[in-house]
């Protein structure tokens, strides 16, 4: 393991029960694009891990690669105003730089929703706390290890 934050979040999985292998690339995976083609797989299969501000406290979002959350629809679905949230925000909240935020194991129980296109994959992958770093899992144990609410995003 080359970065700290991916031992970090490690370490924070390893509370959860939770013990992924790590692939980490030279390249960048930072965007969903770039990790899937490091990866090998379709960009669906990227769990994007998005920090807004709803009402003023973090909201996560774990978007599959090539949606795009609609703020408006889903600030309608949890009767909030959504925005996005700054780099100072986003690393306060998770533990992690934008790129590397994993879609769980921050310092901090966030509220998470998990996009529901995630759900008809068998297995995604999301970062493991730096920008070339990830790990594979399956979406229900995502959604039962991070608390997630389902819901459209897109």
């Amino acid at each position: 393991m080359s970065a700290p934050a991916v031992q970090r979040f490690l370490d924070a999985v390893a509370g959860l029960g939770l013990h992924p292998e790590i692939r980490e690339f030279d390249e960048s995976t930072h965007t969903a694009a770039e990790a899937a083609a490091a990866i090998g797989c379709e960009v669906a299969a990227i769990v994007k891990s998005l920090v807004f501000e709803a009402d003023g406290a973090p909201l996560l979002v774990l978007a599959s690669g090539p949606n795009r959350v609609d703020t408006g629809a889903l600030g309608s679905r949890l009767g909030a105003s959504i925005g996005k949230a700054d780099a100072a925000t986003v690393k306060q909240a998770t533990g992690y730089s934008i790129g590397g935020v994993p879609p769980l194991g921050h310092p901090t129980p966030l509220r998470t929703i998990l996009d529901e296109t995630l759900l008809d994959l068998p297995v995604v992958w999301a970062a493991a706390g730096s920008p070339t770093a990830v790990f594979a899992i399956e979406p229900a144990e995502l959604v039962r290890l991070s608390g997630a609410e389902v819901l459209p995003v897109a």
